[in-house]
């Protein structure tokens, strides 16, 4: 079987791409229960982030194609335009872009926290819901080692700059003082509270936080000493807002232009900066066409994060260091795992060999013959037995000229400390 990680990111294909494969949190068990009746696949676990959706797979060797038609399928999307922006890793490739991703090598951001757990996330449901066996448990839980490792062993996670960070500095571009700005983020996750937390510390005069349930909206917006409001409410408090920051899960836009323009109106045309961070988007595109309305995606965010890049870049090289270790770690107890099946397999076919043998003699006692001559059948037997088949094949490697099947079997089956005939 083969391991498999396919997927799409920031790299290969755009925020409108990206957020037509993202999985929502409610279609994950259906998702993951549909890859793992596909013929050939054997494990599966789905990462969907805004930057990314990957399908880490234990699979044959034409589980590639199969799985790429699911994704397409899966989304209503062609092959084609799946195609174009795909990519694939098998086997030790396929751990090492998992490591990178876990450490964040492969963020938009680099050495970014936040992926480590959404990739924790992702193992968890893949738990939860069946996708995982040994194989991809296992990966997952080196994987999870190596990144433990990295963040301990070099500056890759220190002063962290996630894209939360990126969206509040590309807003302290606009606004010059926080003290004079009110801000109403939409969603209450782990990104919007790296959000609140920054505009916090910058000083922003006054905190709004919109959410599904208003009791997540009010534990982040008590932190802050902000205001909680449910979605219905945004309408209203965008009358208010010089900066809207939305990240939610949600599957349709939660902004819409003539909500947006409705509230220009109220406000006198006095501008707004809008970031999504969301994917799928939760403002829609048409609204960056209003006047009076700085709208921006994740995938506006690069000059913030490549300033981030170069000073991570000395960290991000050990990192890389650290992750070949771990790879050829891994790669090593697989390759042990794989001799201990085979090894089970032969002790098994050795036994099964002896225990007949034992009870051939045990019934020819049983009938009285002479016990010297039944142990001395007993030995020629087994011996026989258990040389024939090495003996048979090494014969035929002879006869293909296999030099390398007669070196290992040398190896294997010599014991030099063993005593001869001739001895």
């Amino acid at each position: 079987m083969t391991l498999l990680a396919l997927g799409i990111n920031h790299k290969t294909a755009a925020v409108e791409v990206r957020e037509q494969v993202a999985f929502t949190p409610s279609q994950l068990e259906a998702a993951l229960a549909e890859l793992r009746a596909l013929p050939g696949v054997e494990e599966a676990a789905v990462l969907s982030t805004c930057n990314r959706t990957e399908l880490y797979c234990v699979t044959d060797s034409q589980g590639e194609g199969r799985i790429l038609d699911w994704l397409g399928r899966f989304h209503g999307l062609g092959d084609e335009d799946l195609t174009r922006c795909a990519y694939h890793y098998l086997d030790h490739d396929a751990a090492r872009h998992l490591m990178r991703v876990a450490v964040g090598l492969d963020s938009m951001v680099l050495g970014e926290p936040q992926i480590l757990g959404q990739l924790k996330d992702a193992y968890q449901a893949a738990r939860q819901h069946s996708g995982l066996g040994g194989e991809l448990e296992r990966l997952f839980q080196h994987t999870f080692a190596v990144a433990k490792q990295v963040r301990t062993e070099t500056g890759i996670g220190e002063n962290p700059v996630s894209v939360a960070y990126a969206a509040v500095s590309m807003a302290s571009h606009i606004f010059d003082d926080f003290s004079d700005s009110r801000a109403l983020l939409i969603g209450a996750g782990e990104t919007i509270e790296l959000v609140a937390r920054h505009l916090h510390e910058a000083g922003v005069r006054e905190l709004v936080v919109a959410n599904r349930t208003r009791e997540r909206a009010e534990r982040l917006a008590g932190e802050f000493g902000g205001t909680a409001i449910t979605l219905n409410e945004i309408p209203h408090a965008l009358e208010r807002a010089d900066i809207v920051i939305s990240s939610t899960a949600a599957p349709l836009p939660i902004l819409g232009k003539g909500m947006v323009e409705r509230a220009l109106k109220k406000r006198r045309h006095r501008p707004i900066f809008m970031v999504d961070i969301a994917v799928p988007r939760d403002i829609e595109p048409q609204v960056g066409e209003l006047s009076d309305i700085f709208l921006y995606t994740v995938d506006d965010l690069h000059e913030v994060i490549e300033e981030n890049r170069r000073h991570r870049q000395v960290a991000a090289d050990q990192a890389e260091s650290l992750i070949e270790h771990g790879v050829g770690s891994w790669q090593h107890e697989r390759r042990v795992r794989g001799a201990g099946q085979l090894i089970r397999r032969y002790r098994e076919q050795g036994e099964g060999i002896r225990a007949e043998a034992e009870a051939q003699a045990l019934a020819q006692l049983a009938r009285g013959e002479d016990p010297q001559r039944v142990v001395s059948r007993l030995a020629s037997q087994l011996a026989n037995r258990l040389m024939h088949g090495p003996t048979l094949r090494l014969r035929e490697a002879s006869g293909a000229e296999r030099h390398d099947v007669i070196a290992a079997a040398e190896t294997l089956l010599i014991d030099p400390s063993a005593p001869s005939q001739d001895a």
